[in-house]
């Protein structure tokens, strides 16, 4: 099993860090080989809306701008399921996983696609207010269902429930990597 975590935060350090880490600590107790994309690291473009708004990414199913996008789509490829981590800015995901989210979602938008029927674990992190959680989370949601993939859980997880949801992120990658689907009773 190979788990791909998307990364959309830019710090090294904090509360949506800590969560990634315990999200990649239990993927890895449960066998799984993680990956972490580490989206700020990568410099990604935002979509550039080419010709007459689709471009090449619908008909041949890859981006024409050259930055690295192409080999973190072929992580998402690789792997068995991926983890979507960011935190909240302006009650929506980071501009680095919405970028990425833009990009990937008109490269597989009706298709067979790279995350096609993969199981998604879903993690917004809102920082002091705790504002924003549900409208970030829908956002992925949506970034989910129009690419085939498969919501295995959402965890909301704010500086005052951060002690509990860290066992949760832990317990939701680990279950995920020893093989639970999504809508499978336990």
């Amino acid at each position: 099993m190979r788990i791909a975590v998307i990364s959309g935060t830019p710090k090294s350090q904090g509360l949506c860090h800590s969560i990634i880490d315990a999200v990649k600590r239990g993927a890895a107790d449960g066998g799984a080989e993680v990956m972490e994309l580490k989206l700020c690291e990568l410099g990604l473009q935002p979509c550039q809306v080419c010709d007459d708004g689709w471009g090449i990414c619908r008909a041949e199913h890859r981006c024409v701008i050259e930055d690295g996008f192409a080999d973190a789509k072929a992580v998402l490829a690789s792997c068995d399921a991926f983890v979507l981590a960011t935190p909240v800015y302006w009650w929506e995901v980071s501009e680095p996983l919405k970028n990425f989210m833009d990009r990937v979602r008109r490269c597989e938008f009706g298709q067979e696609g790279a995350l096609s029927g993969k199981q998604a674990l879903l993690i917004a992190v809102p920082g002091g207010s705790g504002n924003g959680l549900l409208s970030c989370l829908e956002q992925m949601e949506r970034f989910c269902r129009h690419t085939g993939a498969v919501i295995f859980d959402y965890i909301g997880v704010n500086r005052w429930n951060s002690d509990y949801k860290r066992e949760t992120a832990y317990a939701a990658a680990r279950s995920i990597a020893e093989g639970r689907k999504n809508g499978q009773t336990v």
